[in-house]
């Protein structure tokens, strides 16, 4: 409505040139809008906004919304989110305190050491489950075992539509890459959700068995590959996830590790993987990227080494295996250490709330955040840990534990208290002198598994695992849920406690290995010494079954194939091997039948079909 002859915008107000005007704002909208896909995601990202409804107020075409949404494009004030880029580490099967940073003397681990010094060191972190696929699921999402569905490192996968960090990170505008150095983390499982780049390039050779917790890829070539992807500049902010896997048995550390630490394979596979934490700081650093990052290492878990008679990890929960490095740094926040109890669950939302993010309703961890400041936290982290292996793969009862206050109680058959102050390597169990403290224990451990388990849309048994999946496979396998932590057979019998057959593990596991090596008969010597004590279980003859395959023993092969399959009819596996059995001596009928059984069960095995 100014005058003719007045101006707006420095353009004269004259009738032909209003028109120009007119036009020129349809010049200025269309250039914009052709430029629109090419930042949509970053003006999304900056005003928080989904990308849907940017694109409507495109559309709209009003100058006002038109004007703020190109206003997003420059820098804005303090109150935006910090655009930290982010690097996640994740050592598998490390010990803190094989460590030089928490006080482990005979080691060289002068990287993380130094990330130590830049950051604040978690003394008392703990995983809530000591197995690769389930504990870092539940590090990519917040959530306890109990909620994710992920208790196993077999028949398991992250649900589609999960909320993972790198999900989130993604839709608020951050470029995604992940380096993998095992495929027990395959995309498979479901973990490759909401990254750009999911690199797990794995040669299984199309076998259908395969030990995937035997395949390694080196920390140095999985370095390599996050280093090639860092200079292909890609779109700033990043989120990077590097997954060392060298401490994680079999330990054959490479030269000059090799020599250094003989005799101490363990600690030589620890100092390589401290190596490459090493270069991914260089490459950071050179590349402009590492002071404005926030920078996060732990372990997944960690390494029994013999104690408890435990060689490994997978089996029990005692802190040999739950206790985890754990090493966050924000960029602006002073080097601490902090002494608080925290669990894997509480690093998701801690880098959440270091970008200012909301946090999703999903996640059951906390924000550490304010330890990582130096001040106090509001609420304690839960403690819980499970150990499901042994139900699942031997008919065992499973372990479930919680940490609270010094004090660490194990739910199983015959349950255990520790005074983890006193008698931190768990020697010396409490139970039966200290049953008011158990109580407590317990029925804090009840009220928490009944909190963070998805409701099942019917009740559950006081103290049963309530995962609908979980029920279900318990269930085709003839187990029962019943109260005060166990499970029973068919028959009502109680299943035994893990503690009472861990000798039994420990050949079986070493009868893997034997395997994986091609040392058959070794191996079978080993199955058969553990089916003495048990005569009936599914995983000792499939695995015998395997051995006597190998040695080209064909009838004892389909045999115990035809025992497992009675014991575990949806065994797909089992009725392929059973037809590859039947075949190799000329028992066409009988194979046919067997790989017709492997197609009902898995309609998708290409080997069974051809």
């Amino acid at each position: 409505n100014t005058p003719s002859g007045q101006t707006t915008f420095g353009i004269p107000n004259t009738v032909s040139q209003r028109r120009d005007r007119v036009e020129l704002r349809r010049i200025i909208v269309l250039h914009y809008s052709l430029r629109w896909n090419m930042w949509r995601k970053a003006v999304a990202a900056r005003c928080r906004l989904r990308s849907a409804e940017i694109s409507g107020m495109f559309r709209s075409k009003h100058p006002l919304a038109i004007f703020a949404l190109l206003m997003l494009g420059f820098p804005r004030a303090a109150a935006e989110r910090p655009a930290y880029d982010v690097v996640l580490i994740t050592v598998d099967t490390l010990r803190p305190d094989h460590l030089g940073c928490y006080g482990y003397t005979s080691i060289q681990t002068p990287h993380i050491d130094q990330l130590a010094r830049a950051g604040a060191r978690f003394t008392q972190a703990f995983t809530p489950v000591p197995i690769t696929l389930p504990a870092h699921t539940s590090l990519l999402t917040g959530a306890f075992p109990l909620a994710t569905g992920v208790h196993d490192f077999t028949g398991n996968r992250v649900s589609s539509g999960t909320a993972t960090l790198a999900r989130i990170l993604h839709d608020h505008g951050y470029s995604t890459a992940a380096f993998i150095g095992a495929p027990v983390l395959d995309s498979r499982f479901g973990l490759n959700q909401g990254f750009d780049t999911y690199f797990d390039h794995f040669d299984l050779g199309g076998r259908e068995e395969v030990h995937l917790d035997a395949i390694k890829r080196r920390g140095d070539q999985v370095v390599d590959e996050a280093q090639k992807w860092l200079k292909l500049n890609p779109r700033q902010p990043v989120f990077l996830w590097v997954h060392l896997y060298d401490p994680h048995a079999p330990y054959s550390p490479p030269e000059p590790y090799a020599g250094r630490y003989r005799g101490r394979p363990y600690d030589g596979e620890i100092a390589f993987a401290d190596a490459q934490v090493g270069r991914l700081m260089d490459a950071l650093t050179q590349l402009g990227l590492l002071e404005k990052s926030l920078v996060v290492l732990v372990s997944d878990h960690g390494e029994s080494l013999g104690e408890h008679g435990e060689k490994t990890h997978g089996f029990f929960v005692y802190n040999a295996t739950l206790h985890i490095a754990c090493i966050v740094k924000v960029p602006g926040a002073a080097p601490r250490v902090v002494a608080d109890e925290v669990s894997l669950v509480d690093v998701m939302p801690t880098v959440l709330q270091a970008l200012r993010i909301p946090i999703p309703s999903s996640v059951q961890g906390r924000s550490l955040l304010s330890l990582v400041a130096g001040r106090s936290a509001e609420n304690p982290s839960n403690l819980y840990a499970e150990s499901y292996p042994p139900l699942l793969h031997f008919g065992w009862n499973l372990l479930r534990s919680l940490e609270w206050r010094g004090w660490k109680y194990i739910e199983t058959t015959r349950p255990e208290l520790y005074d983890t102050r006193t008698d931190p390597k768990e020697l010396k169990s409490l139970f039966r002198t200290q049953q008011t403290v158990a109580q407590e224990m317990s029925n804090r451990l009840r009220v928490l598994v009944s909190r963070y388990t998805p409701a099942t849309g019917a009740p559950a048994t006081e103290n049963a695992p309530t995962d609908l999946a979980l029920l279900e496979s318990l269930r085709s396998l003839g187990y029962i849920a019943v109260s005060t932590g166990t499970i029973t057979d068919a028959s009502g019998k109680v299943l035994p406690d893990p503690k009472d057959r861990i000798q039994v593990y420990e050949l079986v596991s070493s009868a893997l290995t034997d395997d994986e090596q091609g040392h058959y008969a070794e191996s079978l010597r080993k199955l058969q010494q553990a089916e003495k004590t048990e005569p009936h279980s599914r995983t000792i003859r499939f695995l015998m079954a395997g051995d006597y395959y190998h040695l080209n023993d064909f009838p004892h092969a389909a045999a115990y194939y035809q025992s497992v399959l009675q014991l575990d009819p949806k065994n797909s596996v089992a009725a392929y091997y059973l037809g590859l059995s039947q075949l190799a001596p000329g028992d066409l009928d009988g194979a046919e039948h067997a790989f017709q059984h492997a197609l009902e069960l898995d309609p998708a095995s290409f080997s069974a079909a051809f």
